[in-house]
């Protein structure tokens, strides 16, 4: 035995399709084979037979339910598609196989046959809102109560109708309609040392500017910056609100402070009361 599992028995897919087709019957609509996988397309009517053929039949015998996966097809009439995935033990193969059907018809639950087949369908119902008559205890089971919509629809808004959270005011968890502290933005993925040619809301009719500091962003060329700073350079310097107080008499910046005497002052007199002495504090 050259391994603890038979070979991957991809090249019985034909041999798959003929024996579905005789044990299935007229239920089956459709069996193709698809990256290297067999897929069977069901009539909801007819699943409960068809998995129990798939299992039962000699040359299938599909032991086991892996997963039941839900689809959104929102542009059909039948806009759910459900799959079941099976695998064989024996035979070392899986099989899909599909149900198409809308949130108005339910389709027979399989738990008779798998009774994992219960939380599965569970999962499907809470969030495609598919239905499954005959599952006794069909509640949803991933999303919190008294959660309105099924979220893995495809017109479900990503942020949901409710958002929750906890109030210090009222000590609980409390339930509110979703508010966005800012509306969602757009993202050109341009450089951000370049900035993009656009003009946000409100400044339609300001001026095109001159960045504020170096690297802020601008949509202005570099030769039209050159420019614009070459414009500004030969205007004079805007008035600091203290104007009518500033000195006058400094020369230049670098005199204001520095301590220069002024015109009338005389020597200080040296102070008669310190005398130095040899080895003293004040030597």
């Amino acid at each position: 035995m050259r391994s603890a599992a038979p070979a991957w028995a991809s090249h019985l897919n034909d041999a798959t399709i003929d024996a579905a087709r005789a044990a299935i019957g007229p239920a089956l609509l459709d069996a193709q084979e698809r990256v290297g996988e067999v897929q069977l397309y069901v009539h909801r009517s007819g699943i409960v037979g068809a998995l129990t053929a798939l299992r039962d039949a000699p040359g299938l015998e599909y032991q086991q339910l892996m997963e039941i996966a839900g689809v959104d097809y929102p542009e059909r009439p039948e806009r759910f598609d459900v799959v079941y995935n099976l695998l064989s033990l024996t035979r070392n193969h899986r099989i899909q196989v599909h149900v198409a059907t809308d949130e108005d018809h339910p389709i027979p639950s399989v738990t008779g046959i798998w009774p994992v087949a219960g939380w599965l369908e569970r999962e499907v119902y809470d969030l495609y809102g598919v239905l499954f008559d005959g599952n006794k205890d069909l509640r949803r089971i991933l999303t919190d109560y008294g959660f309105r919509g099924h979220p893995l629809r495809k017109d479900f808004p990503m942020t949901g109708y409710t958002e929750l959270r906890y109030s210090e005011e009222e000590k609980r968890v409390v339930y509110e309609p979703v508010s966005l502290a800012q509306d969602f933005r757009t993202f050109d993925f341009l450089s951000p040392w370049e900035g993009g040619a656009y003009v946000l809301p409100g400044d339609e009719k300001a001026p095109a500017a001159v960045p504020e500091a170096k690297g802020a962003q601008t949509p202005l060329s570099a030769d039209a910056v050159k420019k614009a700073d070459a414009a500004e350079s030969g205007k004079d310097a805007p008035k600091a609100s203290s104007e009518p107080y500033a000195k006058t008499t400094a020369e230049s910046t670098a005199d204001t402070g520095k301590g220069a005497a002024e015109a009338d002052a005389t020597p200080k007199p040296a102070d008669p009361d310190v005398i130095p002495s040899k080895g003293g504090q004040n030597q």
